[in-house]
């Protein structure tokens, strides 16, 4: 067992978002004074006693007094989506990373574990079993995996001039809560289509998996330098055919299961057809299909994580069995506070 940690001063950026708060959670449980850094105040933070901070990523000064005094950075923050102006995305991801390295090299801080995403090294293809020796592919059809990829380089060359850091690279995260995959699916439901043959496995992680993973790298991290500048995969180590999770997630929230199909090179093709459109008519809107997301929901990408299970000692410990019976727990006391 690593040994105790707690009482540490810690910063998450994004601390108020699905992962962010889950990290900050599990955090304050333990004994460690925790902040939060992010560029609006969050009501459930300050219930929890959170010192919140307030601040733009791609501000220099702001990120180097957050980081002030911490012993531990867990940098979650991010521009997500599969949709928006590449600038926006860089702002955020890459400059964003950036001023957290810089400030933690100048304020001294001991370890920042970076959250990363397995979609850096998406190819657009399948992948099944792959680790951590994936390479960054040539291109990419989205601005999220490219300027994430660039931040985990960013991150990659600070460990090896000296910076302690470990990158994470959760797939999929869902769970109570989730304002991304799960609303996502829930508002589409009876809109969906099955893209593709409908049995390509993935990877996903619940919430409270994702959060002990990222604790266990700063541990791990504090204990064994040498583990600096390692990527990990972390996942649910047991993946599932992506329709059946998503029927699964659909059944939670008291939806029936997607029926109707379409072919993967159709779906391709609409997206590309649809991004064309959008961008020429500058429509700030998600298009109803984009080439990543075609690709995403065609192909079976699911990784080794037996890496993070070795240097890190996780192991994933709520079922997705468990995750989605506590999803459906959770959106039915939704239902019910709001008179469903």
């Amino acid at each position: 067992m690593p040994p105790d940690r707690s009482g540490r001063r810690i910063l998450v950026t994004g601390g108020g978002g699905f992962l962010g708060s889950a990290i900050v959670r599990r955090l304050l449980a333990r004994g460690d004074r925790v902040a939060s850094f992010a560029r609006h105040p969050k009501p459930e933070l300050m219930a929890l006693g959170v010192d919140q901070l307030q601040g733009d990523l791609a501000d220099p000064a702001a990120v180097d007094a957050a980081c002030r005094g911490r012993e531990v950075v867990f940098h979650t923050a991010a521009r997500a989506g599969v949709w928006g102006h590449y600038g926006d995305y860089h702002r955020t991801n890459v400059i964003g990373t950036a001023n957290v390295i810089a400030a933690c090299r100048r304020q001294g801080v001991g370890a920042l574990v970076h959250t990363s995403s397995p979609s850096v090294v998406f190819h657009g293809g399948d992948m099944e079993g792959v680790d951590e020796s994936a390479p960054y592919p040539g291109r990419y059809h989205a601005a999220y995996p490219r300027t994430k990829a660039l931040a985990e380089r960013l991150v990659i060359r600070a460990a090896r001039q000296g910076l302690a850091a470990i990158i994470l690279r959760p797939h999929l995260i869902w769970g109570p809560g989730d304002p991304h995959l799960v609303s996502r699916i829930l508002a589409r439901a009876g809109r969906l289509r099955r893209v593709g043959g409908g049995r390509n496995r993935v990877d996903t992680i619940y919430i409270d998996n994702a959060a002990e993973a990222h604790l266990l790298a700063a541990d791990r991290l504090a204990a064994d330098p040498g583990l600096s500048g390692r990527v990990y995969f972390i996942s649910q180590g047991a993946p599932i055919p992506l329709w059946e999770m998503i029927d699964a997630i659909l059944a939670a929230g008291g939806k029936p299961p997607v029926r109707r199909r379409v072919p993967a090179g159709l779906a391709w093709l609409s997206g590309a057809l649809l991004e064309g459109v959008y961008g020429l008519l500058r429509i700030p809107q998600e298009p109803p299909m984009t080439r990543f997301v075609a690709r995403e929901l065609a192909t079976a990408h699911w990784f080794d994580i037996s890496a993070a299970r070795r240097d890190l000692g996780y192991a994933p410990r709520i079922s997705t069995a468990e995750g989605l019976e506590r999803l459906a727990t959770w959106l039915r006391q939704g239902d019910r506070q709001n008179g469903q």
